[in-house]
């Protein structure tokens, strides 16, 4: 009785939704391209050009953009006076460069702000937390950019008071990096950022110069002692009315275990919960304890971390390579068709730290949580599906909550025509609302939704779902083995 009334409440939601929405997303899907130019932009922050590009600034300066979000062209590469982003770049950013001890920069972020390009860069030393978060401006998105000074700074001696008075802590204090600025729902602009060391905070800006509003760090999210947990990223959801907090747990070399979680909050600066309903404020190291991951991975919902889909006799791809700790993303919505992405940077199996760009579609389960597409974007759009189309042998993975440097190898499911799964794990599946999907697996419910996906390893159209289980925390993909028009 209870799982019917919970189809019955979600198709009633799924019509209202579909009504309601602005997205009319039950389109057929569009034609798909396999062939893919790849970069290396670490960190990439994503933010749409005059040109109508999409544009992405990464650490040590590097910026590439595409047209279609699968084929990318370098912009820029490096730190050198030469480059055009920001020409002459040691002597207009020596400031950043002198006071954190550093040769180059960080995670960027830039947005578009009252008819010109911010750019909120940031320098950190690295092996501890002296750092700096600055502002520079360009009427072009690729530059040139003039600096307009340091906002924030961290790492100063324990010792010594800062200018308002407080003395810093490296356990408590934010390490200033990692900036992500946007605008909240009423128009107010808010700049989020942090990494390890004291954790993730968030401060208001003016909207008008994208400046600070007032002195000090300004208000803690979570983390604290060190907790290995950065990136922070926020993402406005107009249907459902929350903010989405995305943050990258773990190390980011190839044997860091790096993964990506989120949490949610209806107020920009928080409080944040995970999908278990935990308070982000809890989320913290313990006194005294640095990089404590059994602390960290009890918190925030587990989208995605390192994985193979594990080849089958058969198909192409015998040599494919599993990915390995994809991080550091950024969102967006593109407006013409109510899509979401992720972009983020991963490395692979096999291939020490050579990283690329990925890009991935992002879709909001019935219960209002974002799941990511198994496969990278490729033009693919969700639409209806019938349920003879669903049944079929699946390669499966579930992420897990762990953070580890071992890749989560898929596994052999079936999900049969009576809506039983047989396999490696057992359990119902039903589908509903034209693509959306519930599997209920040794008694956890996941839901999400189903999509047609090329995968590019195996040369094929395949069926895919992409679900969350909100009671754990842990995202579950699927991918058929059977090739599909």
């Amino acid at each position: 009785m209870k799982k019917k009334l919970f189809f019955i409440i979600n198709t009633v939601c799924e019509i209202f939704f579909l009504s309601c929405s602005r997205r009319g997303p039950l389109k057929a899907a569009d034609p798909v391209l396999k062939e893919f130019r790849e970069v290396s932009v670490h960190d990439p922050a994503v933010v749409k050009g005059e040109d109508g590009f999409y544009y992405i600034f990464g650490s040590h300066l590097a910026v590439a953009k595409s047209s279609d979000l699968m084929n990318w062209e370098y912009v820029n590469k490096g730190i050198k006076n030469s480059g055009k982003v920001i020409p002459n770049v040691r002597s207009e950013m020596r400031e950043a460069f002198e006071w954190s001890k550093s040769a180059t920069f960080w995670a960027p972020d830039v947005i578009f702000l009252n008819g010109a390009y911010k750019m909120y860069y940031c320098n950190c030393k690295g092996n501890v937390p002296l750092s700096c978060i600055g502002i520079a401006s360009s009427d072009s998105v690729v530059g040139p950019y003039k600096n307009g000074g340091l906002l924030l700074k961290s790492g100063m001696d324990a010792s010594v008071p800062d200018e308002d008075g407080n003395l810093y802590q490296a356990a408590s204090d934010p390490n200033a990096v990692d900036p992500n600025v946007f605008f909240s729902s009423d128009g107010r602009l808010w700049m989020i950022y942090g990494s390890y060391s004291g954790g993730i905070y968030i401060k208001e800006l003016n909207p008008e110069t994208g400046l600070p509003l007032f002195h000090g760090y300004g208000k803690k999210l979570l983390g604290g002692n060190h907790l290995r947990i950065e990136a922070p990223y926020v993402i406005f959801n107009r249907d459902t009315g929350y903010y989405y907090l995305f943050l990258s747990f773990g190390g980011l070399d190839s044997f860091g275990g790096y993964n990506i979680r989120v949490c949610r909050s209806k107020n920009p600066d928080g409080p944040y919960s995970d999908s278990e309903g935990k308070k982000m404020t809890d989320c913290k190291g313990a006194a005294g304890s640095f990089f404590s991951d059994t602390a960290a991975e009890r918190f925030g919902a587990k989208l995605i971390g390192g994985y193979k889909f594990v080849w089958k006799e058969g198909e192409e791809g015998e040599c494919r390579a599993g990915f390995l700790s994809p991080g550091h993303n950024s969102c967006f919505f593109r407006e013409e068709d109510g899509c979401y992405f992720i972009i983020h940077h991963t490395r692979f199996e096999g291939k020490g730290e050579k990283h690329e760009v990925r890009v991935r579609q992002m879709f909001f389960n019935s219960n209002g949580w974002p799941v990511l597409a198994p496969y990278r974007y490729a033009g693919e759009a969700i639409a209806p599906c019938s349920r003879s189309a669903v049944p079929g042998a699946y390669k499966f993975i579930s992420h897990g909550r762990d953070i580890s440097a071992e890749m989560k190898l898929s596994s052999e499911i079936r999900l049969e025509k009576n809506g039983k799964i047989q396999g490696a794990v057992s359990g119902e599946w039903e589908l509903y609302g034209g693509f959306r999907i519930v599997l209920t697996i040794d008694g956890s419910m996941y839901d999400g939704v189903f999509l047609r996906q090329w995968d590019e390893d195996g040369k094929k159209y395949v069926m895919v779902f992409t679900a969350l289980c909100e009671k754990t925390g842990v995202s579950v993909w699927g991918s058929g083995l059977a090739c599909v028009e």
